[in-house]
């Protein structure tokens, strides 16, 4: 302790020596911060200084020292750069050495950007910013010119973690997954198509939330959420309570094939958008106070008598919507197992239709998207932003945990 407060001093007696040496008595904003800046001045005599060590790592010796003599390689003069950091621009001269093996870690080879600007730019780009905005930012802020081009180059450095994000090993069971999709424009032989993004969130044993992947297809459909969780399941998946999701014909079916243990709950929100599709306006509010008492009653069995009351005042009207929901009762019913406050965990997609509300806002500054890849690209950083903030477990969660441990046994809840 003592040592590294010695070292503290001495380090902050050569700062303080540095800045005696400056006399900022007089000096204006613009000649300490400006275009021409002391700081800017700073920052370039940094990373110069920066450069110099890496030649000196890499060669083996201090500049002007003996012992490169017939080492085999030696400096070389430098190369004028121009960089471009947080907020400003700078010109250094990059070393070089005789062998041209050199390769600067702090400015690599053929970049014009310190690490720090690249980071600002794909934050701005993980906020829905588009190529042209982050420039037209740029240049308004910081008096930066760069193309979209290189915009694009500096966020495609994320596709790498993209992939390793989409192929990572998951847990072994998790209590609930909600699948969704959402609709983004992208491309297809040139032309112009509507493309479904398919969603996955689990919530694990611990009641946090997690994004398990993300998937791009053409249309929505039974058979290629089979190929979802089936991907799932190869990650390591193994088991899954309830499965939360709309009411995709087929849907069901193909999370039992995979998961035949898995209880599904269909979600009462898409279930009553359906039913009052083309219900007359004079009609809705009565038609969603009646289906209310369906889905709050107390049980199951007061359910079920709200739905057969519910037929017979509007079976006359409006056939289709009594029926829809006896046909999907079984798959309907699974929240009256459980208490109150559990069952808004899912009864509804909620937790993922939020999920999508973030994620359509990035999108919508974009008319199409070229590639999947730009598409997997956009949506992973909103997934990254909206991640930092799940730090809590789902209200209640420690109740509900006791309740999944009574219906489905300690076996497939862990504690």
């Amino acid at each position: 302790m003592v040592m590294a407060r010695k070292k503290k001093e001495k380090e902050k007696d050569i700062i303080d020596q540095l800045l005696d040496n400056i006399d900022f008595k007089g000096l204006t904003q613009d000649e300490v911060v400006g275009q021409d800046g002391l700081i800017k001045q700073l920052t370039g005599r940094i990373l110069q200084r920066a450069l110099e060590a890496e030649m000196t790592e890499h060669l083996g010796y201090e500049k002007n020292s003996n012992a490169g003599d017939n080492s085999g390689n030696s400096r070389n003069g430098y190369t004028e750069k121009t960089v471009l950091m947080e907020n400003q621009s700078t010109t250094i001269d990059v070393p070089r050495d005789r062998n041209g093996t050199f390769g600067p870690v702090i400015v690599p080879k053929h970049e014009k950007r310190v690490p720090l600007f690249n980071d600002q730019i794909i934050s701005m780009y993980s906020f829905g910013m588009s190529d042209r905005d982050i420039k037209k930012h740029l240049e308004k802020i910081y008096n930066v010119e760069v193309s979209p081009d290189l915009i694009s180059r500096v966020t495609n450095a994320v596709l790498d973690e993209v992939h390793e994000w989409q192929n990572r090993p998951l847990e072994t069971s998790y209590a609930i997954v909600y699948l969704d999709a959402l609709r983004v424009k992208g491309r297809v032989d040139g032309k112009s198509c509507n493309k479904s993004v398919y969603v996955a969130l689990g919530v694990n044993f611990e009641g946090q939330k997690e994004v398990l992947g993300l998937w791009v297809a053409e249309n929505e459909g039974a058979k290629f959420w089979m190929g979802v969780l089936t991907e799932l399941k190869n990650r390591g998946v193994q088991d899954i309570l309830i499965a939360c999701m709309d009411g995709l014909t087929g849907f069901p079916d193909a999370v039992r094939a995979v998961y035949p243990q898995t209880r599904v709950q269909l979600c009462i929100v898409h279930m009553i958008r359906n039913s009052t599709k083309f219900v007359s306006y004079k009609d809705l509010k009565k038609i969603c106070a009646d289906l209310k008492a369906v889905y709050s009653a107390n049980s199951e069995g007061a359910g079920r008598e709200a739905l057969e009351d519910f037929g017979k005042t509007w079976n006359g009207k409006y056939p289709m919507i009594y029926q829809s929901w006896e046909r999907h009762w079984e798959d309907l019913s699974e929240f009256f197992k459980y208490p109150p406050e559990i069952r808004r965990a899912i009864y509804t997609t909620n937790a993922v239709e939020s999920l999508n509300y973030q994620l359509r806002k990035v999108t919508k500054n974009r008319s199409t998207f070229c590639t999947d890849d730009a598409i997997f690209k956009i949506l992973y950083l909103a997934i990254r932003n909206a991640s930092e903030k799940w730090t809590m477990p789902i209200r209640d969660w420690g109740a509900a945990l006791n309740q999944f441990a009574i219906e489905f046994g300690n076996e497939r809840v862990p504690f």
